[in-house]
């Protein structure tokens, strides 16, 4: 299986595994709630798909990898206590609790949030020495006498043995203890998480001509070769930043996230092609409308720097998309908490002092949530940016408001609705400003490529991402609309076509 359908199994599990009977006990005890083992090659987004599950299921996420651990470590450390069998004292060895053990405790006292997932990886490269030990974890979710709290799933995770030499492969009395899941790298997948991440266009650019040099792992004559997910990730990342500060790229750095030759000279060659194409067509004037003379050449060019220039001018198009969304989640989220406010501004007898202590409550409240959260791993960057958005927002009224000296409630409160509104009024523009640059890439796609390949690509690629999916659901599209219905009867016309030449008429 890839990725997705593995973390769709994982949301599953944890799922059931947390569901509770009308006395509020497990359906499913803790003894029989199986691990999960994800077998699957470095750096296909294991981890990264753990985060996400906790996120999007507002649990908590306490991660740690196996080899860095001892039996001391794992089990904790012994120590003499006394105690009376039969009117004898006798001294007594016992273990402290585990570091893993007490993370998750620390997890839930420091964030309040009582059920989570507790993520082993590399749990196949254990020490000989700890493997007993995770033998007795893996049944009965203990390490030495301490127990994982009730309303934690474990998942674990490892390589292949031909990925890494330490893996230690798990015998049928392990393997009978855990639900396991194999999984594949998968392009299709993984840009899917691209588009989500803002990976840089020159990545997912190059990876759509070359696919099968998305994830590889070779033998050569120097030794392993290998490029994963998690390197073109961190590639991403650098290119950006050396973009920003006017730093070159070359083989020497992309050979660093790049491990096997061919791949990182391949993509050399087409990153310098990426940048000409970007000097070359001038994305900007093209989504302003004024792409006149960027057509003759772009219907001249070949198909791969057609390509090129439809991700750059779509990664433009969706960065729009991604802003708006994110900005329409922090006015609906602050709308709501300004309600309050309102209802308290209406309260007979309220000052404009009480007004200030509410933001000043509502802002150390937000603050404590977003900690909790952050501390529990249970915070995606979007709802982290959202939160930090509505603790400007109340922080800054809250400075302005102590300013004005407002002493009446309602003009204190009048006062947050017209900074609210000018929030609103400024979503708005850049709300018309993407609708504008979509309308000029669509009208350049026609223009430039027909209803060629080009066109059935932009359109899926719109449908796809998750940003511009939503961006269209909720404020409209006429071109796209319109250009879908026309792809979609003429993709049906030629299976019609294809359907009659085959019965030979």
């Amino acid at each position: 299986m890839n990725i997705k359908q593995a973390k769709e199994y994982i949301e599953n599990t944890v799922r059931l595994y947390l569901k509770k009977d009308e006395f509020g006990e497990y359906r499913i005890p803790p003894v029989r709630q199986r691990p999960i083992f994800l077998l699957g090659a470095p750096g296909i987004g294991k981890t990264a798909v753990m985060e996400q599950i906790a996120q999007e299921m507002g649990i908590a996420l306490v991660s740690y990898s196996m080899t860095h651990h001892t039996r001391q470590s794992a089990l904790g450390l012994p120590f003499i206590t006394q105690k009376t069998y039969r009117g004898a004292s006798i001294s007594v060895s016992e273990y402290t609790m585990s570091e893993i053990i007490a993370s998750v405790y620390d997890i839930c006292e420091d964030s309040g949030i009582r059920e989570g997932i507790l993520f082993l990886d590399e749990i196949n490269c254990v020490s000989e020495t700890l493997a007993p030990a995770m033998l007795q974890f893996l049944q009965y979710k203990t390490f030495g006498r301490h127990r994982v709290p009730e309303g934690w799933v474990i998942v674990t995770a490892g390589n292949p043995p031909e990925y890494n030499k330490s893996v230690r492969e798990f015998d049928v009395a392990t393997l009978d203890r855990l639900k396991v899941m194999e999984v594949e790298p998968d392009y299709g997948v993984w840009k899917e998480y691209a588009g989500e991440k803002r990976i840089h266009n020159a990545v997912t650019s190059y990876l759509d001509l070359k696919k099968e040099h998305f994830y590889r792992i070779e033998m050569t004559a120097k030794g392993r070769s290998y490029v994963t997910a998690r390197g073109w990730e961190d590639l991403s990342e650098i290119l950006a930043l050396h973009e920003e500060e006017n730093l070159p790229v070359d083989g020497a750095l992309v050979g660093q996230y790049l491990r096997n030759d061919r791949v990182a000279e391949e993509f050399c060659a087409y990153y310098e092609l990426y940048r000409k194409y970007k000097n070359d067509y001038n994305i900007v004037d093209i989504l302003d409308g004024r792409f006149g003379g960027a057509v003759p050449k772009a219907k001249e060019a070949p198909f791969d720097e057609r390509l090129s220039l439809l991700g750059m001018l779509l990664d433009a198009v969706q960065g729009d998309m991604k802003e708006v969304m994110e900005q329409a989640a922090f006015l609906t989220d602050l709308k709501n908490v300004l309600k309050g406010v309102g209802s308290l501004a209406e309260r007979e007898g309220c000052s404009g002092a009480q007004i200030l202590e509410r933001l000043e409550a509502l802002s150390q409240a937000r603050k404590k949530m977003l900690d909790s959260l952050q501390n529990a791993g249970a915070l995606s960057q979007a709802d982290r940016r959202k939160h930090k958005s509505v603790i400007r927002f109340l922080e800054d009224a809250h400075r302005e408001l102590r300013v004005r000296g407002d002493g009446e409630s309602r003009a204190a409160y009048g006062f947050l609705k017209e900074c609210f509104r000018a929030q609103v009024a400024g979503m708005k523009c850049e709300t018309d400003k993407a609708q504008s640059r979509l309308r000029a890439l669509f009208s350049f796609a026609e223009e430039a490529f027909g209803r060629g390949n080009e066109l059935l690509i932009l359109l899926t690629e719109l449908t796809a991402g998750s940003a511009s999916s939503r961006f269209i659901a909720a404020f409209g599209s006429p071109e796209y609309g319109r250009l879908s219905e026309d792809m979609m009867l003429a993709q049906r016309r030629d299976d019609l076509k294809e359907r009659i030449a085959a019965l030979d008429l």
